[in-house]
């Protein structure tokens, strides 16, 4: 081989080695996907947040006692569970 072929070589060989390096993997180009389609399934409405008109359909009273009962809920506290163990040497 003449050292115009060496150098030939040489040259494709760096040009592999660097392309190889500047690729993105598949997973660097899906990064988050899947988090933004599960938030943009679960919008129901995207527009919402534009409409300022009042919400409509439920009083002041019942609203009241809602959101009376969902403080209380955090007040009680329900009893921890109490476990027992017995433990024998199975003999007589």
């Amino acid at each position: 081989m003449t050292k115009c072929s060496y150098i030939l070589v040489v040259l494709v060989l760096i040009f592999l080695f660097l392309t190889g390096c500047v690729t993105t993997s598949r997973l660097a180009m899906d990064y988050g996907t899947s988090h933004k389609l599960a938030k943009f399934n679960q919008t129901l409405n995207p527009g919402a947040e534009k409409n300022l008109e009042p919400v409509t359909g439920f009083d002041g009273g019942a609203a009241q006692a809602t959101i009376g009962k969902y403080h209380k809920g955090f007040e009680e506290k329900t009893p921890a569970p109490t476990y027992v163990f017995s433990i024998s040497t199975g003999g007589k």
